[in-house]
Protein backbone atom coordinates (compact mmCIF):
# COMPACT_ATOMS: atom_id res chain seq x y z
CA UNK A 1 0.00 0.00 0.00
CA UNK A 2 0.95 3.34 -0.93
CA UNK A 3 2.88 5.43 1.86
CA UNK A 4 2.04 8.80 0.85
CA UNK A 5 -1.50 10.47 0.21
CA UNK A 6 -2.13 13.14 -2.12
CA UNK A 7 -3.80 15.77 -0.28
CA UNK A 8 -3.68 18.37 -2.76
CA UNK A 9 -3.35 18.81 -6.97
CA UNK A 10 0.41 20.16 -6.28
CA UNK A 11 1.59 18.65 -2.94
CA UNK A 12 2.00 14.82 -1.95
CA UNK A 13 2.73 14.71 1.80
CA UNK A 14 3.65 11.77 3.64
CA UNK A 15 0.20 10.27 4.95
CA UNK A 16 -0.07 8.81 8.98
CA UNK A 17 -0.48 5.33 9.40
CA UNK A 18 -3.94 6.65 11.04
CA UNK A 19 -4.71 8.27 7.34
CA UNK A 20 -3.68 4.88 5.65
CA UNK A 21 -5.95 2.40 7.21
CA UNK A 22 -8.78 5.05 7.12
CA UNK A 23 -8.16 5.43 3.33
CA UNK A 24 -8.38 1.96 3.13
CA UNK A 25 -11.57 1.91 5.14
CA UNK A 26 -12.75 4.31 3.02
CA UNK A 27 -12.10 2.66 -0.95
CA UNK A 28 -13.96 -0.69 1.36
CA UNK A 29 -17.01 1.43 1.77
CA UNK A 30 -17.32 2.72 -0.98
CA UNK A 31 -16.84 -0.41 -3.02
CA UNK A 32 -19.20 -2.18 -1.03
CA UNK A 33 -21.82 0.67 -1.82
CA UNK A 34 -20.91 0.42 -5.62
CA UNK A 35 -21.75 -3.38 -5.33
CA UNK A 36 -24.63 -3.32 -3.48
CA UNK A 37 -26.19 -0.67 -6.54
CA UNK A 38 -24.50 -2.86 -9.30
CA UNK A 39 -26.21 -5.76 -8.04
CA UNK A 40 -29.79 -3.80 -7.28
CA UNK A 41 -29.54 -3.02 -11.38
CA UNK A 42 -28.76 -6.57 -12.11
CA UNK A 43 -31.15 -7.45 -10.33
CA UNK A 44 -33.75 -4.88 -12.09
CA UNK A 45 -32.71 -6.33 -16.02
CA UNK A 46 -33.35 -9.87 -14.79
CA UNK A 47 -37.10 -8.61 -13.50
CA UNK A 48 -37.90 -6.51 -16.11
CA UNK A 49 -36.77 -9.07 -18.71
CA UNK A 50 -38.54 -12.07 -17.32
CA UNK A 51 -41.98 -10.60 -15.36
CA UNK A 52 -44.16 -11.61 -18.04
CA UNK A 53 -43.25 -15.04 -17.52
CA UNK A 54 -43.33 -14.64 -13.93
CA UNK A 55 -45.79 -12.04 -12.27
CA UNK A 56 -43.97 -12.00 -9.05
CA UNK A 57 -40.80 -10.81 -10.56
CA UNK A 58 -42.39 -7.41 -10.82
CA UNK A 59 -42.25 -6.99 -7.07
CA UNK A 60 -38.69 -7.63 -7.30
CA UNK A 61 -38.33 -5.49 -10.16
CA UNK A 62 -39.97 -2.44 -8.20
CA UNK A 63 -38.10 -2.95 -5.08
CA UNK A 64 -34.53 -3.31 -7.30
CA UNK A 65 -35.99 -0.13 -9.34
CA UNK A 66 -36.01 1.77 -6.17
CA UNK A 67 -33.13 0.52 -4.35
CA UNK A 68 -31.59 2.21 -7.85
CA UNK A 69 -32.94 5.45 -7.03
CA UNK A 70 -31.60 5.70 -3.78
CA UNK A 71 -28.53 4.25 -4.29
CA UNK A 72 -28.32 7.24 -6.99
CA UNK A 73 -29.72 9.75 -4.62
CA UNK A 74 -27.26 9.24 -1.91
CA UNK A 75 -24.41 8.81 -4.15
CA UNK A 76 -25.30 12.18 -5.38
CA UNK A 77 -25.89 13.69 -1.84
CA UNK A 78 -22.77 12.65 -0.29
CA UNK A 79 -20.90 13.21 -3.54
CA UNK A 80 -21.86 16.98 -3.55
CA UNK A 81 -20.26 17.53 -0.29
CA UNK A 82 -16.54 16.39 -1.45
CA UNK A 83 -16.29 17.35 -5.03
CA UNK A 84 -19.20 17.87 -8.79
CA UNK A 85 -20.70 14.85 -9.48
CA UNK A 86 -19.15 13.19 -12.68
CA UNK A 87 -17.27 16.29 -13.13
CA UNK A 88 -20.22 18.21 -13.98
CA UNK A 89 -20.27 21.73 -12.33
CA UNK A 90 -24.25 21.15 -11.24
CA UNK A 91 -24.59 24.29 -8.59
CA UNK A 92 -24.35 23.90 -4.75
CA UNK A 93 -22.40 20.75 -5.12
CA UNK A 94 -18.82 20.72 -4.25
CA UNK A 95 -19.89 22.38 -1.33
CA UNK A 96 -16.82 21.35 1.06
CA UNK A 97 -14.14 23.20 -1.63
CA UNK A 98 -16.26 26.25 -2.26
CA UNK A 99 -16.99 27.08 1.01
CA UNK A 100 -14.61 26.05 3.08
CA UNK A 101 -13.29 29.30 4.59
CA UNK A 102 -17.08 29.61 5.66
CA UNK A 103 -16.99 26.03 7.36
CA UNK A 104 -13.58 26.94 9.18
CA UNK A 105 -15.39 30.74 10.40
CA UNK A 106 -18.54 28.78 11.49
CA UNK A 107 -16.57 25.88 13.29
CA UNK A 108 -14.55 28.64 15.03
CA UNK A 109 -17.64 30.44 16.22
CA UNK A 110 -19.22 27.32 17.41
CA UNK A 111 -16.42 26.13 19.33
CA UNK A 112 -16.09 30.16 20.69
CA UNK A 113 -19.64 29.85 21.56
CA UNK A 114 -19.39 26.35 22.96
CA UNK A 115 -16.70 25.24 24.37
CA UNK A 116 -14.72 29.00 24.98
CA UNK A 117 -17.04 29.68 27.51
CA UNK A 118 -15.74 31.45 30.74
CA UNK A 119 -19.07 29.71 32.84
CA UNK A 120 -18.47 26.26 30.75
CA UNK A 121 -14.43 26.32 31.78
CA UNK A 122 -15.32 27.44 35.16
CA UNK A 123 -17.66 25.15 35.88
CA UNK A 124 -15.47 22.03 34.41
CA UNK A 125 -12.36 22.96 36.01
CA UNK A 126 -14.68 23.54 39.26
CA UNK A 127 -15.73 19.69 39.39
CA UNK A 128 -12.59 18.39 38.16
CA UNK A 129 -10.43 18.87 41.13
CA UNK A 130 -7.56 19.95 39.17
CA UNK A 131 -5.17 20.95 42.69
CA UNK A 132 -6.12 17.44 44.69
CA UNK A 133 -5.18 15.26 41.51
CA UNK A 134 -1.87 17.41 40.59
CA UNK A 135 -1.31 17.27 44.09
CA UNK A 136 -1.56 13.29 44.49
CA UNK A 137 0.50 12.99 41.18
CA UNK A 138 3.09 15.49 42.58
CA UNK A 139 3.08 13.75 45.88
CA UNK A 140 5.17 10.11 44.15
CA UNK A 141 8.69 9.98 43.99
CA UNK A 142 8.73 9.39 40.79
CA UNK A 143 6.15 12.38 39.59
CA UNK A 144 9.06 14.26 41.50
CA UNK A 145 12.21 12.91 39.94
CA UNK A 146 10.12 13.39 36.75
CA UNK A 147 9.96 17.32 37.31
CA UNK A 148 13.36 17.37 38.77
CA UNK A 149 14.37 16.25 35.45
CA UNK A 150 12.29 18.23 33.24
CA UNK A 151 13.73 21.29 35.27
CA UNK A 152 17.33 19.91 34.77
CA UNK A 153 17.08 19.27 31.03
CA UNK A 154 15.31 23.36 30.87
CA UNK A 155 17.92 24.69 32.97
CA UNK A 156 20.69 22.73 30.43
CA UNK A 157 19.09 23.74 27.92
CA UNK A 158 18.92 27.41 28.90
CA UNK A 159 22.65 27.20 30.02
CA UNK A 160 23.63 26.02 26.28
CA UNK A 161 21.60 28.74 25.27
CA UNK A 162 22.61 32.04 26.77
CA UNK A 163 25.75 33.82 25.76
CA UNK A 164 27.79 34.48 28.97
CA UNK A 165 28.58 38.13 27.46
CA UNK A 166 25.03 38.68 27.42
CA UNK A 167 24.15 37.22 31.01
CA UNK A 168 27.11 39.24 32.23
CA UNK A 169 25.78 42.72 30.17
CA UNK A 170 22.00 42.36 31.61
CA UNK A 171 23.41 41.71 35.65
CA UNK A 172 25.16 44.14 35.15
CA UNK A 173 23.00 46.75 34.08
CA UNK A 174 20.91 45.42 36.74
CA UNK A 175 23.19 46.35 38.94
CA UNK A 176 23.92 50.03 37.59
CA UNK A 177 20.15 50.59 37.43
CA UNK A 178 19.07 49.08 41.25
CA UNK A 179 22.77 49.58 43.08
CA UNK A 180 25.05 52.11 41.62
CA UNK A 181 22.82 54.86 40.29
CA UNK A 182 20.83 55.51 43.38
CA UNK A 183 22.45 57.79 45.93
CA UNK A 184 23.45 55.48 49.00
CA UNK A 185 23.67 57.97 51.43
CA UNK A 186 19.87 58.45 52.44
CA UNK A 187 19.00 54.48 52.38
CA UNK A 188 21.99 53.53 54.05
CA UNK A 189 21.04 56.26 56.90
CA UNK A 190 17.81 55.62 57.75
CA UNK A 191 18.75 52.09 57.85
CA UNK A 192 21.62 52.64 60.53
CA UNK A 193 18.84 55.86 62.10
CA UNK A 194 16.90 52.13 62.79
CA UNK A 195 19.11 50.14 64.02
CA UNK A 196 21.13 52.63 66.46
CA UNK A 197 17.81 53.42 67.81
CA UNK A 198 16.54 50.10 68.83
CA UNK A 199 20.42 49.36 69.67
CA UNK A 200 21.13 46.80 67.59
CA UNK A 201 24.81 48.20 67.09
CA UNK A 202 25.59 47.68 71.26
CA UNK A 203 26.28 43.75 70.38
CA UNK A 204 29.04 44.67 68.09
CA UNK A 205 30.25 47.61 69.90
CA UNK A 206 30.33 45.07 73.03
CA UNK A 207 32.60 42.86 70.82
CA UNK A 208 34.90 45.17 69.30
CA UNK A 209 35.43 47.08 72.96
CA UNK A 210 36.63 42.98 74.37
CA UNK A 211 38.35 41.94 71.51
CA UNK A 212 40.45 45.36 72.25
CA UNK A 213 40.91 43.81 76.01
CA UNK A 214 41.72 40.53 75.08
CA UNK A 215 44.51 41.94 72.14
CA UNK A 216 46.02 45.21 75.03
CA UNK A 217 46.10 42.33 77.80
CA UNK A 218 48.30 39.84 75.30
CA UNK A 219 50.15 42.74 73.73
CA UNK A 220 51.94 44.35 76.76
CA UNK A 221 55.52 44.12 74.70
CA UNK A 222 54.35 45.53 71.28
CA UNK A 223 52.41 48.22 73.58
CA UNK A 224 55.79 49.05 75.36
CA UNK A 225 57.92 48.58 72.48
CA UNK A 226 55.52 51.59 70.79
CA UNK A 227 56.89 53.99 73.56
CA UNK A 228 60.79 53.12 73.15
CA UNK A 229 60.76 53.30 69.42
CA UNK A 230 59.31 56.70 69.48
CA UNK A 231 61.06 57.78 72.59
CA UNK A 232 64.38 60.15 72.29
CA UNK A 233 67.78 58.17 72.11
CA UNK A 234 69.27 60.28 74.99
CA UNK A 235 66.23 58.70 77.66
CA UNK A 236 67.35 55.92 79.62
CA UNK A 237 66.38 52.57 78.86
CA UNK A 238 64.73 51.58 82.09
CA UNK A 239 62.96 55.23 81.81
CA UNK A 240 61.64 53.75 78.71
CA UNK A 241 60.40 50.90 80.38
CA UNK A 242 58.47 52.55 83.38
CA UNK A 243 56.73 55.15 80.89
CA UNK A 244 56.11 51.92 78.27
CA UNK A 245 54.82 50.12 81.78
CA UNK A 246 52.75 53.03 82.65
CA UNK A 247 50.63 53.55 78.96
CA UNK A 248 50.04 49.80 78.90
CA UNK A 249 48.53 50.27 82.05
CA UNK A 250 46.44 53.03 81.93
CA UNK A 251 45.83 51.65 78.43
CA UNK A 252 44.38 48.61 79.26
CA UNK A 253 42.48 50.05 82.67
CA UNK A 254 40.66 52.54 80.10
CA UNK A 255 39.16 49.44 78.11
CA UNK A 256 38.42 47.13 80.91
CA UNK A 257 36.38 49.95 82.11
CA UNK A 258 34.85 50.78 78.63
CA UNK A 259 34.02 46.89 78.11
CA UNK A 260 32.78 46.24 81.98
CA UNK A 261 30.38 50.19 82.06
CA UNK A 262 27.84 49.90 79.33
CA UNK A 263 27.42 53.75 80.50
CA UNK A 264 30.71 54.48 79.84
CA UNK A 265 31.41 58.05 78.09
CA UNK A 266 33.28 56.64 75.53
CA UNK A 267 29.72 54.53 74.44
CA UNK A 268 27.54 57.37 75.19
CA UNK A 269 29.66 59.78 72.85
CA UNK A 270 29.72 56.82 70.21
CA UNK A 271 26.37 56.76 70.17
CA UNK A 272 25.83 60.11 69.89
CA UNK A 273 28.51 60.17 67.03
CA UNK A 274 26.75 56.92 65.32
CA UNK A 275 23.29 58.75 65.36
CA UNK A 276 24.60 62.18 63.65
CA UNK A 277 25.92 60.06 61.49
CA UNK A 278 23.32 58.35 60.49
CA UNK A 279 21.42 61.69 59.95
CA UNK A 280 23.90 63.46 58.01
CA UNK A 281 24.13 60.78 55.98
CA UNK A 282 20.17 61.44 54.91
CA UNK A 283 19.91 65.14 55.14
CA UNK A 284 24.29 66.70 54.94
CA UNK A 285 24.69 67.20 51.35
CA UNK A 286 28.46 66.80 51.99
CA UNK A 287 28.07 63.61 53.83
CA UNK A 288 25.75 62.41 50.91
CA UNK A 289 28.55 63.35 48.61
CA UNK A 290 31.24 61.73 50.24
CA UNK A 291 28.83 58.49 50.74
CA UNK A 292 28.99 58.98 46.80
CA UNK A 293 32.95 59.16 46.13
CA UNK A 294 33.47 56.43 48.13
CA UNK A 295 30.93 54.11 46.00
CA UNK A 296 32.25 55.49 42.73
CA UNK A 297 35.84 54.02 44.38
CA UNK A 298 34.67 50.40 45.42
CA UNK A 299 32.49 50.10 42.47
CA UNK A 300 33.97 51.60 39.90
CA UNK A 301 33.40 50.07 35.99
CA UNK A 302 35.95 47.71 35.98
CA UNK A 303 34.84 46.28 39.37
CA UNK A 304 31.27 46.20 38.20
CA UNK A 305 32.17 44.14 35.48
CA UNK A 306 34.34 41.88 37.67
CA UNK A 307 31.49 41.40 39.71
CA UNK A 308 28.73 40.27 36.86
CA UNK A 309 31.45 37.77 35.26
CA UNK A 310 32.10 36.42 38.71
CA UNK A 311 28.35 36.44 39.59
CA UNK A 312 27.22 34.43 36.40
CA UNK A 313 30.10 32.07 37.10
CA UNK A 314 29.18 31.13 40.15
CA UNK A 315 25.87 30.80 39.22
CA UNK A 316 26.10 28.97 36.33
CA UNK A 317 28.60 26.47 37.81
CA UNK A 318 26.15 25.77 41.10
CA UNK A 319 23.49 25.00 38.52
CA UNK A 320 25.30 22.82 36.16
CA UNK A 321 26.96 20.91 38.53
CA UNK A 322 22.89 20.73 40.25
CA UNK A 323 21.19 19.27 37.29
CA UNK A 324 24.21 16.65 36.50
CA UNK A 325 24.23 15.39 39.33
CA UNK A 326 20.91 13.48 40.29
CA UNK A 327 22.06 13.40 44.15
CA UNK A 328 23.40 16.68 44.21
CA UNK A 329 21.92 18.91 47.38
CA UNK A 330 20.15 21.61 45.32
CA UNK A 331 18.30 18.31 43.54
CA UNK A 332 17.49 16.39 46.62
CA UNK A 333 15.80 19.32 48.29
CA UNK A 334 14.15 20.26 45.04
CA UNK A 335 12.34 16.77 45.01
CA UNK A 336 11.45 17.03 48.34
CA UNK A 337 10.02 20.06 48.09
CA UNK A 338 7.93 19.16 45.60
CA UNK A 339 6.45 16.11 47.16
CA UNK A 340 5.49 17.77 50.26
CA UNK A 341 3.40 20.89 47.92
CA UNK A 342 1.75 17.97 46.61
CA UNK A 343 1.15 16.70 49.53
CA UNK A 344 -0.28 19.75 51.28
CA UNK A 345 -2.03 20.07 48.25
CA UNK A 346 -4.04 16.59 48.87
CA UNK A 347 -4.39 17.33 52.97
CA UNK A 348 -5.00 20.67 53.51
CA UNK A 349 -8.13 21.23 52.04
CA UNK A 350 -7.80 25.11 52.38
CA UNK A 351 -4.93 25.51 50.27
CA UNK A 352 -6.33 22.72 47.71
CA UNK A 353 -9.83 25.26 47.43
CA UNK A 354 -7.48 28.06 47.48
CA UNK A 355 -5.61 26.13 44.06
CA UNK A 356 -8.61 25.30 41.91
CA UNK A 357 -10.33 28.85 42.73
CA UNK A 358 -6.81 30.26 41.19
CA UNK A 359 -6.80 27.52 38.37
CA UNK A 360 -10.20 27.87 37.45
CA UNK A 361 -9.85 31.85 37.86
CA UNK A 362 -6.74 31.97 36.05
CA UNK A 363 -8.20 29.58 32.82
CA UNK A 364 -11.89 31.32 32.71
CA UNK A 365 -9.00 35.19 32.37
CA UNK A 366 -7.86 33.73 29.96
CA UNK A 367 -10.38 32.10 27.87
CA UNK A 368 -12.57 35.26 27.91
CA UNK A 369 -9.61 37.85 27.05
CA UNK A 370 -8.00 35.02 24.37
CA UNK A 371 -10.66 32.94 23.03
CA UNK A 372 -11.16 34.93 19.83
CA UNK A 373 -7.41 34.31 19.47
CA UNK A 374 -7.48 30.81 20.47
CA UNK A 375 -10.51 30.21 17.84
CA UNK A 376 -8.71 32.22 15.04
CA UNK A 377 -6.02 29.28 15.18
CA UNK A 378 -9.21 26.54 13.35
CA UNK A 379 -10.06 30.05 11.03
CA UNK A 380 -6.73 31.06 9.86
CA UNK A 381 -5.89 26.92 9.44
CA UNK A 382 -8.67 26.07 7.16
CA UNK A 383 -8.03 29.61 5.20
CA UNK A 384 -4.17 28.10 4.44
CA UNK A 385 -5.75 24.74 3.65
CA UNK A 386 -5.88 23.99 -0.19
CA UNK A 387 -9.41 23.89 -1.50
CA UNK A 388 -9.21 19.89 -2.50
CA UNK A 389 -7.38 19.17 0.41
CA UNK A 390 -9.72 20.04 2.80
CA UNK A 391 -12.24 18.32 0.97
CA UNK A 392 -9.95 15.06 1.15
CA UNK A 393 -9.00 15.62 4.68
CA UNK A 394 -12.92 15.89 5.83
CA UNK A 395 -14.12 13.03 3.88
CA UNK A 396 -10.84 10.66 4.88
CA UNK A 397 -12.47 11.47 8.28
CA UNK A 398 -16.03 10.86 7.75
CA UNK A 399 -16.31 9.62 4.41
CA UNK A 400 -16.32 5.76 5.61
CA UNK A 401 -19.69 6.95 7.76
CA UNK A 402 -20.86 8.32 4.72
CA UNK A 403 -20.89 5.42 2.43
CA UNK A 404 -22.91 3.87 5.19
CA UNK A 405 -25.47 6.75 3.78
CA UNK A 406 -25.32 5.23 0.35
CA UNK A 407 -26.52 1.53 1.72
CA UNK A 408 -28.67 2.72 3.92
CA UNK A 409 -30.20 4.35 0.64
CA UNK A 410 -30.38 1.33 -1.43
CA UNK A 411 -31.61 -0.60 1.31
CA UNK A 412 -34.64 1.73 2.16
CA UNK A 413 -35.05 2.76 -1.38
CA UNK A 414 -35.97 -0.91 -2.25
CA UNK A 415 -38.48 -1.01 0.42
CA UNK A 416 -40.24 1.96 -0.83
CA UNK A 417 -39.91 0.64 -4.10
CA UNK A 418 -41.41 -2.47 -3.27
CA UNK A 419 -43.85 -1.02 -0.64
CA UNK A 420 -45.27 1.17 -2.87
CA UNK A 421 -45.63 -0.86 -5.92
CA UNK A 422 -47.56 -3.34 -3.86
CA UNK A 423 -49.90 -0.35 -2.49
CA UNK A 424 -50.37 0.37 -6.04
CA UNK A 425 -51.13 -2.68 -7.23
CA UNK A 426 -53.84 -3.65 -4.20
CA UNK A 427 -55.34 -0.21 -5.20
CA UNK A 428 -55.42 -0.20 -8.84
CA UNK A 429 -55.08 -3.64 -9.78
Amino acid sequence: MAQTQQLGPATAKPASASDVQKAAALRRMKNIALGLLVFMAVVFCVAFALQEHYPWLAYVRAAAEGGMVGALADWFAVTALFKHPMGIKIPHTAIIPNRKDEIGSSLAEFVETNFLSEDVVSAKLASTQIAQKLGGWLSKPESAERVASEGAAAIRGAMAVLKDDDVQDVIEAMVRKHVLEPPWGPPVGRLAERIFADGHHHALVDLLVDRSTTWIRANHNTISGLVSDRSPSWVPQFVDGLVGDKIYTEIYKFAVAVRDNPDHEVRRKLDEYLKDLAQELQHDPAMIAKAESIKAQVLGDPEVRELAGRTWETLKSALNDAVEDPNSELRVKFVGAVQEFGQRLVSDAELGAKANKWISDAAAYLVGTYKHEITSLITDTVERWDAEETSQKIELQVGKDLQFIRINGTVVGSLAGLAIFTVATLVFG
